[in-house]
């Protein structure tokens, strides 16, 4: 790859970022967006959470080692979604995850 490319890539790529993250800033500043539009978009933060827990929890060979260590796993996130729903607080979710992961895994 030549110099003249690299900053051709470079170029676009500082394009693609201004376009798509920095525009839509400055175009909906100071605007009220429409009821449904901002209930839409409280759920991006959730589904691309429960996306990356779920690449972690759920694979295509999971059960090859047997059921225990496939569900070890499933169970300290069924014990963290029970301490989530009673509590609310992330602190507490992260206490009883890695608490719950490490007793299962002794056992």
């Amino acid at each position: 790859m030549s110099w003249g490319d690299f900053w051709a890539v470079l170029a676009c790529c500082a394009l693609t970022m201004l376009a798509c993250r920095v525009l839509p800033l400055f175009l909906l500043k100071g605007r009220q967006l429409p009821g449904s539009v901002e209930r839409a978009l409280g759920f991006i933060p959730p589904a691309a959470f429960a996306a990356l827990v779920a690449n972690d929890l759920f694979s295509p060979g999971m059960f090859d080692a047997g059921l225990w260590p496939a569900a070890a796993p499933l169970v300290a996130a069924l014990v963290v979604c029970v301490v989530a729903c009673k509590t609310k607080s992330l602190l507490w979710c992260a206490v009883a995850g890695v608490a719950s992961y490490a007793l299962l895994t002794l056992v």
